[in-house]
């Protein structure tokens, strides 16, 4: 089986979505929650100094910008917007392009992603994506809590849920052809367990990786900048 997967921030769209989105639904349901910016700004400031995990930031950002607990019936449409506006302008043409030769190839599409599920799975749907692997949230009764079950789909446990995936899916990872597309190094683990390493609009440390390696390389953000494989440095 042939599978093609595609991480989403930064590799399928322009920017990140997680704050993209919380933004989106504070201004719609809770704008008076937008005095919690500063604090958030702070705790993004201590995830850089290691002070934070990016797990927590993420329960402490939807926590502050949502409240604890949200019904989901309330935030079902402004996910369908949300993902309607990712479509539109934070998606880039050329991840559309690829997204339907890689199907159009026969290739199974999946979106593996740190981004939640319960706004992550309608832009994937929007993208035609097959499958979605993504980070978990709690849920109680009918309400979305600010929490994540189980890993964050992040870094090794993203490639651990794939491989996961993979099996659920009942297919060996021997029988598998695994092409993934990442603009960011700590996806490093999956990029080595997969057959095809291809690396999006990559930065510093992804790009000197996948020029070590002689990865193909993509980089959409130059307008009209074709695909390039990297070389091995002399």
């Amino acid at each position: 089986m042939q599978f093609s997967i595609f991480d989403l921030d930064r590799t399928l769209t322009r920017r990140g979505t997680y704050f993209a989105f919380l933004l989106f639904a504070v201004w719609k349901l809770r704008p008076l929650r937008l005095v919690f910016l500063p604090p958030i700004v702070i705790l993004m400031g201590a995830h850089k100094l290691n002070l934070v995990s990016r797990r927590r930031l993420k329960e402490i950002m939807q926590h502050l910008m949502l409240g604890y607990r949200i019904d989901r019936s309330r935030i079902a449409a402004i996910v369908e917007d949300f993902a309607d506006h990712q479509l539109k302008r934070n998606i880039y043409p050329e991840a559309i392009a690829l997204l339907a030769s890689e199907k159009a190839a026969g290739r199974r599409i999946v979106i593996a992603t740190a981004a939640h599920r319960f706004y992550a799975s309608a832009i994937a749907a929007r993208l035609g994506a097959d499958d979605l692997i993504a980070t978990e949230s709690l849920v109680r009764d009918e309400y979305l809590l600010a929490g994540i079950a189980g890993d964050n789909c992040y870094a090794d446990a993203k490639r651990d849920r794939i491989a996961l995936w993979l099996r659920q899916a009942g297919c060996t990872r021997a029988d598998a052809h695994i092409r993934f597309f990442s603009d960011d190094a700590s996806d490093r683990p999956t990029f080595e367990w997969c057959d095809e390493p291809v690396a999006v609009n990559p930065h510093g440390r992804l790009f000197s990786l996948a020029t070590r390696n002689a990865w193909r390389v993509f980089d959409w953000r130059l307008t009209g900048s074709p695909s390039r494989k990297a070389v091995q440095p002399a």
